[in-house]
């Protein structure tokens, strides 16, 4: 049975499964390294290295590859021997129209969504050969923003730091980053969608992963926000990360390699 109240949850002696839970919505995840973590919301966090408080953190981020991708929804081939390569301080932006397979292409990148055909790989190694820790070096954002309305802003944060074992001192430059300093002690439940959207993207600096996967992030942002999201991203690039980003809006992101989907669209069978 699923517990009814995460703020009861998180500080539970019990310890959280090991095994990560994803949502096949498509909201935002992190996950949790094996190390069981434990008294997420109003305990002292361990002491962390310095080094790692600093929001722009060098990443070991290695080049993230696919090779003759192939993806099936349903009953549709939505797109097919499509290729990309993204390497340390990289970005990838993912174009084409409505149903050219932007979001199933991130899906597939993330790992939730199986291949029909081809083959991700980080390094030259699969991630097929372990998807637990390929999951554990991503950040997916997709179009649902997954807050728990009872948490407050800051817990929200502190809890998604805690899973990946982040220093809890990066929520409050993650918080600063995104404008949403005022909005600390608010529980979720009384955002606004652009406070939500703001919310979720936050999480990426409270608790960092190498690769950014970004399904429409300007959705429910104003031009402000827009701007704050696009230097979260230089700076992420600058030490080291990676990003890629589906979006049917011009996003300036200096040195994006553009990657249209509708050109990876299925070959029809001669009639």
């Amino acid at each position: 049975m699923l517990l009814p109240n995460l703020r009861k949850a998180v500080t539970s002696p019990r310890p959280l499964p090991r095994r990560p839970r994803i949502s096949p919505s498509g909201a935002v995840f992190s996950l949790a390294p094996d190390r069981i973590a434990r008294g997420i919301i109003g305990r002292e966090s361990p002491p962390i290295p310095d080094a790692l408080v600093s929001l722009s953190t060098p990443i070991a981020a290695r080049p993230f590859e696919g090779r003759g991708l192939t993806c099936r929804r349903g009953e549709r081939l939505v797109f097919e021997a499509l290729d990309f390569t993204l390497t340390p301080g990289g970005a990838l932006l993912l174009t084409g129209p409505n149903g050219s397979g932007k979001s199933s292409l991130l899906r597939l990148m993330a790992g939730l969504t199986p291949l029909l055909a081809g083959a991700l790989t980080w390094d030259g190694v699969a991630v097929a050969d372990d998807l637990g820790a390929h999951r554990a070096h991503i950040h997916f954002v997709g179009h649902q923003d997954a807050l728990k309305p009872v948490l407050t802003v800051t817990e929200t944060l502190a809890f998604s730091a805690t899973l990946r074992e982040t220093t809890s001192e990066r929520v409050a430059p993650a918080l600063e980053a995104f404008h949403l300093t005022a909005l600390a002690d608010w529980p979720c439940r009384v955002l606004s969608a652009g406070q939500r959207r703001r919310l979720a993207l936050a999480r990426l600096l409270a608790s960092p992963a190498p690769l950014w996967l970004l399904d429409e992030p300007t959705t429910g942002l104003d031009e402000a926000s827009t701007r704050d999201l696009l230097a979260a991203i230089a700076d992420h690039r600058g030490s080291g990360g990676m990003v890629a980003v589906a979006t049917h809006l011009p996003l300036p992101i200096p040195g994006a390699a553009a990657l249209s989907l509708q050109h990876f669209a299925p070959r029809r069978s001669a009639a």
